[in-house]
């Protein structure tokens, strides 16, 4: 709990930072490919989060590594983290940021997982259907999950819309077993 705590704190600071400086987008797009980078590198996650490696340490490679890759102040938020000893902290503090960006903007990520791709129509739909129910702005995720036999399973943050074949069988199963009970 307290590095949930210690993250959102340092994502209000650097939302507030890009906010002040006029950069909220070219600071994003940093933190974006910072977590592009921890997604797509195991080994860098656990060099992050390895406490026997020095803060001292981890903050030379985190120079090297980003130099000229990323905005000025990205960088400073970066040594930052690794001065403070918080740079283990780094994932959830870009998840919380990106949180934060999409609350401000009026953004609601939509993770559809489905048993087969959507088309475009089927994706446009789905996106026009959750920006009404939600008045927000829709961005979808598509996931292809196999072990779906049909349909689909969205979830707007907490919420979740299960739309699968399974799930309709067990209401289907719901009705059947309600309906021979009560006559």
């Amino acid at each position: 709990m307290k590095q949930v705590r210690v993250a959102r704190r340092y994502a209000l600071a650097l939302m507030g930072l890009a906010e002040e400086q006029g950069q909220l987008d070219r600071i994003s797009e940093d933190l974006q490919f910072l977590q592009n980078t921890i997604r797509d590198s195991r080994e860098f996650l656990l060099f992050l989060k390895s406490p026997v490696v020095k803060s001292g340490k981890k903050k030379l490679v985190l120079e090297e590594l980003f130099a000229g890759k990323i905005h000025a102040s990205t960088q400073a938020f970066l040594k930052l983290l690794a001065a403070k000893g918080r740079e283990d902290c780094l994932d959830q503090i870009l998840a919380e940021f990106s949180r934060l960006r999409d609350e401000k903007l009026g953004i609601v990520r939509l993770d559809v997982k489905g048993a087969v791709e959507l088309t475009g129509e089927q994706n446009d739909t789905l996106s026009r259907t959750f920006q009404r129910v939600t008045k927000k702005n829709v961005h979808v995720s598509f996931t292809l999950d196999k072990a779906l036999k049909g349909g689909f399973i969205a979830k707007v943050g907490d919420t979740v819309f299960d739309a699968s074949v399974r799930r309709q069988l067990e209401l289907l199963r719901e009705r059947f077993a309600h309906g021979v009970g009560s006559n």
